[in-house]
């Protein structure tokens, strides 16, 4: 059985960091696109960050640009989001994705992308 299990969230003031991980089991995906998205209360899924099967381009949404990074371990088993100058408006459940196909490229931002799922990390920032 496949499963990506996040890690790392939890609570922390404005203007802190976190480093939200992803490990994947059941099978690795080392030659596929891994991305991060997010929920608010409230809000629409949003996506938040990607990588390339290459680990050679990134993508982020334009709110995080600058303050969050997305990268892949060498052994590609495991994929991280570093979030800096975290704001209150970053509280949100934050899920890993990854994609089935490998050696696929494009439509990072699409949920529809992503055909596998992790059950979410809690990332609350206070003000």
């Amino acid at each position: 059985q496949v499963q990506l299990v996040e890690s790392g969230g939890g609570l922390v003031q404005a203007g802190g960091s976190l480093r939200l991980s992803c490990a994947a089991s059941g099978r690795t995906f080392s030659m596929n696109a891994m991305g991060w998205f997010r929920q608010a209360p409230g809000k629409e899924h949003e996506f938040v960050a990607a990588i390339s099967w290459s680990g050679g381009s990134t993508y982020y949404a334009d709110s995080v640009k600058g303050r969050f990074t997305i990268s892949r371990d060498n052994a590609r088993i495991t994929v991280y989001l570093q979030m800096n100058s975290l704001k209150p408006e970053d509280t949100a459940v934050y899920y890993c994705a990854a994609d089935d196909r490998e050696y696929y490229s494009g439509n990072y931002m699409y949920q529809g992308k992503y055909d596998y799922w992790g059950q979410g990390t809690q990332v609350t920032v206070s003000s």
